[in-house]
């Protein structure tokens, strides 16, 4: 699973939630490098938002593999109300929601993270995505697939799985094997990192 590359609002700190802005020119960059950073595989699934979509076409085109299979339940998480704004945006409209040190995807036992109206939760973006994953599974059950998605969703399956929450960068990947219906976590890669394309980790979901 690895997100896609920086998108225009990812560049000026915008929360996308399922808006669907376009990859900028380094996100495109990102992309490409992404692609000289993998092997041999054997499918490639996108979210049907723009900026994953682009990103996964970037790179099966890269790669010599596709089509490209677009996967609606690997969308990001709805982010309600924050939708379009900036961090200053929330804390003006929103004032203690969010912390101003951090945000943490997961907040700790009894310490239930405030989220504006229209938010989608935990449990209906882990339910839609573990779907996505078993439809995957079952398309290409032995093979090694890509699957370009967001960032809220690799955080919700690493959150599942018992991952501490750690920010996650564009083009930046983590593996997950399916074994039957059981999931196991593999590594993080950051697969923007051997020609010199700068590196962005986005401080949104």
């Amino acid at each position: 699973m690895v997100r896609h590359g920086q998108s225009e609002w990812n560049a000026v700190g915008r929360w996308q939630g399922q808006a669907d802005p376009p990859l900028s020119d380094l996100g495109r960059a990102q992309a490409r490098a992404a692609a000289h950073s993998l092997g041999a595989l054997d499918a490639v699934f996108a979210s049907d938002l723009q900026r994953a979509t682009e990103t996964a076409v970037i790179i099966a085109t890269q790669l010599g593999i596709g089509p490209v299979v677009i996967e609606p339940d690997l969308r990001e998480r709805d982010a309600g109300e924050w939708s379009g704004l900036t961090r200053d945006e929330i804390h003006e409209r929103f004032p203690g929601y969010l912390p101003d040190d951090r945000h943490r995807a997961f907040a700790p036992d009894g310490d239930a993270p405030r989220r504006p109206p229209g938010w989608e939760t935990d449990d209906d973006l882990l339910e839609r995505v573990l779907r996505a994953l078993q439809q995957i599974h079952a398309a290409v059950p032995d093979g090694d697939v890509l699957a370009v998605t967001h960032g809220g969703v690799v955080y919700v399956v690493e959150g599942h799985l018992g991952e501490p929450f750690h920010r996650l960068a564009n083009g930046e990947a983590r593996w997950v094997e399916i074994d039957d219906d059981k999931l196991v976590l593999g590594d993080r890669i950051l697969l923007v990192n051997d020609d010199g394309t700068p590196v962005t980790v986005p401080d949104q979901l």
